[in-house]
């Protein structure tokens, strides 16, 4: 199958998966606190990757390592944290929607620190999408008043950390298969998020009730699919595609979270809907040939 074909298929799965992530956390939330559902998951997921591919490790070079360090920080450590926080604060589906702020940040960093360039149509289908994200996001205030939408920075930061991730993986990270890289990042993080983990109290104040083990299906699940099997998915997609294209599935992630949302009991308006509308025109624009 033909790259362009196959970058479709990485961006529709990644959607589905990345979509259902927002709920996952939210229901870890449930048993653990912020830091500890950010930590836990790392954990889980390095753990995983180790059992299924610890090979791939010895195809990393030397140079490799300072890129890899940057994208575990930037793509994976930080923003485990800020949209655990985030979610704590405010609904799923809005931290999901904030995050379609990645392919914008993405293009302009891109631009000014990668040497990247962009033709106008794509230009016209990020600003596209980022006006149906702030329609959703507008509306998403109105009907949750009784929250506190300070939250919704973490999402905004997490995305700009998203935006370096992928420029870095694009330029400096392509000779490199997917899952090495992906390994490679969670290596790193095992002993920092052990640390972090040990900070928050866990070790000392965990106990194994009806709730934490409920949290702890959820945040599995949310670790070897939502980061385990989705980051190496997008390492690649990155590599078989631009860094614009790549980012843009956090364009389509909120339809996903919306309707898990949805289901939760989250609000949605007509309006919403249709700003999600708007969102899909402007990934047709930005990847379109």
């Amino acid at each position: 199958m033909r790259n362009y074909q196959l970058r479709w298929i990485y961006l529709i799965i990644l959607s589905l998966i990345w979509g259902s992530s927002f709920i996952l956390i939210k229901k870890s939330l449930i048993g653990f606190t912020p830091i500890q559902v950010g930590a836990l998951r790392i954990l889980i997921t390095a753990f995983t990757l180790i059992i299924v591919g610890f090979k791939q490790v010895f195809t990393i070079k030397k140079r490799h390592w300072y890129y890899i360090f940057l994208t575990a920080l930037l793509g994976t450590f930080f923003p485990a944290f800020l949209f655990a926080y985030a979610i704590g604060g405010i609904d799923s589906s809005i931290a999901s929607i904030l995050n379609s702020l990645t392919p914008l940040n993405t293009l302009i960093i891109g631009a000014l620190l990668f040497g990247f360039s962009f033709k106008k149509h794509q230009l016209s289908g990020i600003l596209i999408g980022l006006i149906g994200t702030i329609v959703l996001i507008f509306y998403g205030a109105e009907l949750n008043a009784n929250q506190n939408y300070w939250y919704g920075l973490l999402p905004i930061i997490a995305s700009i950390g998203y935006a370096f991730n992928v420029n870095i993986l694009k330029k400096y990270l392509s000779d490199l298969s997917a899952l090495s890289v992906t390994l490679g990042n969670f290596i790193i993080l095992i002993i920092p998020t052990i640390f972090v983990l040990w900070y928050s109290g866990f070790f000392e104040t965990f106990e194994y009730t009806k709730t934490t083990k409920s949290s702890l299906v959820y945040l599995t699940i949310l670790a070897v699919f939502g980061t385990a099997l989705a980051k190496t998915l997008f390492n690649r997609l990155v590599q078989i595609s631009s860094p614009i294209f790549s980012s843009s599935v956090t364009y389509l992630i909120p339809i996903i979270a919306v309707f898990w949302g949805l289901l939760d009991g989250e609000k949605l308006t007509i309006i919403q809907l249709i700003a999600g509308l708007l969102i899909l025109f402007g990934v047709y624009l930005t990847n379109r040939k």
